[in-house]
């Protein structure tokens, strides 16, 4: 007999934002921004996250900052209210998120924390969708209560379903979709509500007239393996609502990094390599804080002024945590950066990005956070 299997997925609304929002009684009813600075259009960092009424004006998480607020004045000469930008506060919403994966942890035992503001929980010991639902409207009423915060949930047959459903309705959302009713579920959305299918793939995927999951079941598995390679195959078992992967209650991060956008592109050798010192740095700090005692591989991101951004990676035959060795590493993948061998045309730098991968041993759970507040480049 088939063991039912209820996953669900709780994503807070619009979390940093809500937050300064609930904390904040000014900044409430308005467009909102939490992010960098945008110093006058000419900022470089980006949105961590925006309110409902600043993604209408078109800024989502990741925006740059000085396009939120060209977005901003172009409302503003509208008639329409400008944005209001606010720093990030990360040890808040640390506070706020340990606090409310506390409460979803009464209800549902087994939980994997995704990221600051979302988690999973396996349902499937309530035994029914219909006692799911219930639990989870209670979890809803629960963080509402105590927090002041708003969350959408998803319930389904696996992570994949859990995920999309609790996006369906937002904010404060609940969406159910039953095992028979996934197919149905996806067929008429996006083909970008399929986790793999970044701007790229779906400009690949649209060129061939691929715009909805539907079309992409139209592919047989050898076409997407073709067009994707191995990532094609995966694609081919989610497009059909497939996915076995486990609800687990801790995840080992894959990889520990840091990064630095510029105030100003450089091609300064001594800045660039002063900063990939202090990268190194803060990665070394956080390999120890989590708990890890080595790594072997490192890997460092440089992302040129035009946004064109390339990796390049060495694995160590031994693992180590020396931050020496580290520092080492990092300088020899970035000296081509400075000459013809990586930069022909000698553009300036933006970002750089350092991080470590393959790393061992157990991982301190009081460091679990931190690797959830990293903001997108």
């Amino acid at each position: 007999m088939k063991v039912l299997r209820i996953i669900a997925h709780l994503d807070m609304d619009a979390f940093f934002a809500a937050i300064e929002e609930r904390d904040t009684p000014a900044f409430r009813g308005v467009p909102l921004v939490v992010g960098a600075d945008p110093l006058g259009g000419k900022g470089r960092g980006v949105a961590a996250t925006s309110n409902y009424l600043a993604r209408a004006y078109g800024i989502h998480s990741a925006t740059p900052i000085s396009t939120a607020w060209r977005l901003s004045e172009a409302a503003r000469r509208a008639g329409k209210q400008p944005v209001t930008f606010v720093s990030v506060d990360m040890q808040k919403y640390a506070r706020v998120s340990e606090n409310v994966m506390r409460i979803v942890r009464r209800f549902i035992p087994r939980v994997e924390q995704a990221s600051i503001d979302e988690v999973y929980g396996d349902m499937s010991w309530t035994g029914s969708y219909e006692e799911a639902q219930r639990l989870g409207c209670r979890l809803k009423e629960e963080i509402h209560s105590e927090e002041r915060l708003t969350a959408s949930i998803g319930i389904g047959p696996n992570k994949l379903i859990a995920k999309i459903a609790s996006g369906y309705r937002k904010p404060d959302g609940f969406t159910v979709v039953r095992e028979q009713q996934a197919e149905a579920f996806l067929a008429p959305l996006s083909i970008r509500v399929i986790p793999g299918i970044g701007p790229k793939t779906e400009g690949m995927l649209n060129a061939k007239n691929i715009k909805i999951v539907t079309d992409l079941r139209a592919l047989t598995i050898h076409q997407l393996e073709g067009f994707l390679g191995k990532r094609g195959v995966d694609l081919y078992e989610k497009a059909r609502a497939r996915d076995d992967s486990p609800v687990e209650e801790y995840s080992e991060p894959k990889s520990i990094g840091e990064q630095e956008t510029f105030e100003s592109d450089t091609l300064d050798s001594h800045t660039l390599l002063t900063q990939l010192d202090g990268l190194a740095r803060g990665v070394s700090n956080r390999l120890h804080h989590e708990g890890f005692h080595s790594f072997r591989t490192v890997v460092l991101t440089v992302r040129f002024a035009d946004f064109v951004t390339k990796s390049r990676a060495h694995t160590l035959t031994m693992a180590t945590d020396e931050r020496a060795v580290l520092r080492r590493e990092a300088m020899r993948l970035m000296l081509p950066f400075l000459d013809q061998r990586e930069n022909p045309q000698r553009k300036l730098i933006r970002l750089l990005g350092l991080r470590v991968e393959k790393l061992s041993c157990e991982v301190n759970p009081a460091g679990l956070l931190d690797r959830f507040f990293t903001l997108p480049p």
